[in-house]
């Protein structure tokens, strides 16, 4: 195989944790609303986490996009 074959492998490779980001936020953001709609009253209290998991899972999307293109323009 070649070296330039093995680069867009492992790029498209590194690309999945951005569908995981996407996961993820789906889940973080549906499990608020199901707690929001059970509990209306605690729904304010929990919205500084929900912004928190947001941030995090986010940044970790662009992190595993970062390094695709690393490994696609850096190497």
């Amino acid at each position: 195989m070649e070296a330039e074959a093995a680069k867009f492998i492992g790029a498209g490779i590194a690309t999945i944790g951005m569908g995981g980001a996407g996961i993820g936020l789906g889940h973080i953001f549906g499990n608020y609303l199901a707690g929001a709609l059970r509990n209306p009253s605690a729904a304010d209290g929990q919205f500084g986490r929900l912004i928190f998991g947001f941030a995090v899972t986010e940044a970790l999307g662009i992190f595993s996009l970062l390094v695709a293109l690393l490994l696609l323009f850096a190497v």
